[in-house]
């Protein structure tokens, strides 16, 4: 059994792909539009190019995402992502970099768990919680 993250950014998936693969290396593996599917009715009106499904690697993890149906207004609730790194340095230039436009929920700092941990909402509404392991 597998279980992967499906992330919906409603209309902002082609920026968010872009930004992960500049701040944390993500590679898109896989990629088709609205416009792309063999049937017209799953399209959300004027979203012909709008990402319909997506598959992306960062580390050793594949996520999936898409537009979905294109609100504008993505609701990422109730969970968050982990994001394991090797040392405080990489920890502190993954936070930073994925602060931007975002917003801090709890800076980086040391706890009993890790020598580094901290959690930031991105700037398409997406938590990580960013953790250097013992």
């Amino acid at each position: 059994m597998l279980v992967q993250p499906y992330l919906f950014f409603e209309g902002r998936c082609d920026e968010a792909l872009e930004f992960y693969r500049k701040v944390l290396g993500a590679e898109v593996i896989r990629l088709m539009r609205y416009k792309d599917s063999p049937e017209p009715a799953m399209c959300p009106s004027g979203a012909e190019n709008k990402v319909m499904h997506a598959s992306f690697r960062i580390g050793e993890t594949t996520l999936m995402a898409s537009d979905g149906r294109c609100s504008g207004k993505p609701a990422f609730q109730g969970f968050g992502l982990s994001l394991t790194v090797k040392n405080e340095a990489e920890a502190k230039k993954t936070f930073t970099a994925l602060s931007d436009g975002g917003q801090v929920q709890m800076p980086l700092t040391k706890t009993f768990f890790s020598p580094s941990f901290g959690m930031v909402t991105d700037r398409f509404g997406a938590m990580w919680m960013i953790i250097v392991a013992e």
